[in-house]
C-alpha cells in the first residue's frame, strides 16, 4: 500500500458527485431479481459495487458493462446448485446476498478480505435456521448456507446494522407465503430502510410499514427496466466539509429530498456555522466561524470521520454520541480517526460509543495510519486543508473500495496531493 501527501490549502470550486454507492448496490440486486434485462447508469466501479455485480454473476446473472452503464439479464438467476460469493470487503453486498441466495434455494459459501470475515453475520445465524436455512459458520466468514428461505416473522434487531433487514426485504417478496420483518429494538440508519423499498417500489415490488413491523407480501415479481442513480451523499460529504472549514465547494448532483441518511451533512454543517445554500440538485458549502454542538451519530455512521474532522476546527467541545457501531466498519473508526487527527495535533478523545473534540486553530501535520479504511484517508485530506505543515496518510489505495477518483476531484477544486 501506497502513502499520499496532502499539503494545505484550500477547496474552492465545484464537483460532480460519484454515483451513489447504496443506491447503485441496491439497483444492481433488484435488476438481477427481475428476470429480464435492465440498465443501470451512472455507475462509478468501486471495489465495493465489482463485488456485488460479482455476486449477481455467481447466482447465474448475466453482466456487461459499456462505459458507466451496467446491463443484466438475469433469465439465469438462480439456475445454479452451488455457487461461492467473494464479497471482497464489503459489508453490504455479504449482509444483502445471504438471504437473497437463500430464497433462490442456491448452496452457497461467502467469502471476503481485509476486516470483512471478522464483522458480525450473527443475526442470520439466529434468524435463518428457523425458516430452513442451515449456516455453517466460526463467527463470520467464511459463511456457508443451504436449504431454501421459507416465509414468516422475522424478529430482527434495529440497532446491529440496516443492512440485515436490507438483504431481507429483498428476499422475501420471492417467498410463497406473507412474511413479517418485527424490529425488536429502534431502527438506525432508517434512510437506507426507506432507500430499499424505494428502489424495491421501482422495481414493482412493494413493502408496507405497519408500526414496528414491516409487511413483505409473498409471490410478487421484480420488474426489469432502466434505473438512473442519484449522486452520493456520503462522498459529497467531503468536500462541504471542506467549503465549511476554509474555502467555498458546490457539490452537483446531490438530490434534496434524497433517501440517504447522509443528506443530513447540510443541516449538520449549518448548526456548526456553516453557510450552506442548496438547490433541488446542487448543494454550495461556504467557510463560517465554527462553534462546537452535539451530534447524534446513530443515523448517519459513515459521516463521523469527516464529521470529528469539521469539529476539530470548530471552536470549544463537540461531542459525537451513539455511534459504537462504526467500530465495527472498516476499521474501528472512532480510535482509527482518534489517532490520525491526535498525531497530527488534535485533541480528540474517544468514549464508549463517540467522541469528545476540542477544537484547535490548526493542526501541525505529521504521519497519519490510513488503518486501509477508504473514509478515514479521505477524512485525513479533508484535515490537511488546516494544517501547519503537509500530512502523509498510508493505505492510499484503500478508496478504491468506494471512490477511486477522490483525489482528482479533491486536486480538480484546489486541493495539493501527491
Amino acid at each position: 500500500m501506497s502513502n499520499v501527501t496532502i499539503k494545505p490549502s484550500k477547496l474552492l470550486g465545484t464537483v460532480q458527485a460519484p454515483p451513489s454507492k447504496s443506491d447503485v448496490h441496491r439497483a444492481i440486486i433488484c435488476a438481477a431479481l427481475s428476470k429480464g434485462k435492465s440498465v443501470i447508469h451512472p455507475v462509478a466501479f468501486s471495489e465495493d459495487i465489482l463485488a456485488t455485480i460479482d455476486c449477481i454473476k455467481a447466482l447465474g446473472a448475466n453482466v456487461s458493462i459499456e462505459g458507466n452503464r451496467v446491463i443484466i439479464d438475469s433469465a439465469d438467476l438462480f439456475k445454479v446448485d452451488f455457487a461461492r460469493l467473494n464479497c471482497r470487503e464489503s459489508g453490504s453486498t455479504v449482509r444483502f446476498f445471504i438471504p437473497v441466495a437463500a430464497a433462490g434455494g442456491v448452496n452457497a459459501v461467502f467469502d471476503g478480505k481485509g476486516r470483512l470475515p471478522q464483522r458480525p453475520l450473527g443475526v442470520y445465524t439466529e434468524l435463518l435456521p428457523k425458516h430452513n436455512v442451515k449456516c455453517v459458520t466460526k463467527g463470520g466468514l467464511p459463511f456457508e448456507i443451504s436449504g431454501r428461505l421459507t416465509s414468516g416473522k422475522f424478529d430482527v434487531p434495529g440497532d446491529i446494522s440496516s443492512q440485515f433487514i436490507t438483504g431481507l426485504l429483498f428476499a422475501l417478496p420471492l417467498l410463497d407465503g406473507d412474511s413479517v420483518i418485527h424490529l425488536t429494538s429502534p431502527l438506525q440508519s432508517k434512510g437506507y430502510i426507506d432507500m430499499t423499498i424505494a428502489v424495491m417500489e421501482h422495481y414493482g415490488v412493494t413493502v408496507t410499514k405497519d408500526g414496528e413491523d414491516y409487511i413483505v407480501k409473498g409471490n410478487q415479481s421484480y420488474k426489469s427496466g432502466e434505473y438512473i442513480t442519484e449522486g452520493d451523499w456520503s462522498q459529497a460529504a467531503f468536500f462541504l466539509v471542506g467549503g465549511a472549514i476554509g474555502g467555498e465547494v458546490t457539490v452537483n448532483g446531490v438530490k434534496k429530498d434524497s433517501y440517504q441518511g447522509d443528506r443530513e451533512i447540510t443541516e449538520i454543517l449549518r448548526r456548526f456555522g456553516a453557510s450552506i445554500e442548496q438547490s433541488e440538485m446542487s448543494v454550495k458549502c461556504s467557510k463560517g466561524e465554527l462553534k462546537a454542538i452535539e451530534i447524534d451519530a446513530s443515523q448517519i455512521p459513515d459521516l463521523v470521520p469527516v464529521l470529528t474532522v469539521c469539529a476539530s476546527f470548530a471552536k470549544g467541545q463537540t461531542r459525537i454520541y451513539n455511534a459504537q457501531r462504526v467500530r465495527l466498519k472498516e476499521s474501528d473508526r472512532l480510535a482509527a480517526i482518534t489517532d490520525c487527527l491526535n498525531r497530527c495535533g488534535a485533541k480528540i478523545s474517544e468514549t464508549e460509543d463517540g467522541l469528545i473534540i476540542d477544537g484547535v486553530e490548526s493542526l501541525d501535520g505529521g504521519f497519519a495510519e490510513g488503518f486501509n479504511d477508504h473514509r478515514i484517508v479521505m477524512s485525513m485530506a479533508v484535515a490537511a486543508l488546516k494544517s501547519k505543515n503537509e500530512i502523509t496518510v498510508s493505505d492510499r489505495e484503500s478508496i478504491t473500495k468506494s471512490y477511486s477518483e477522490f483525489f482528482e476531484d479533491y486536486n480538480s477544486v484546489g486541493g495539493k496531493s501527491e
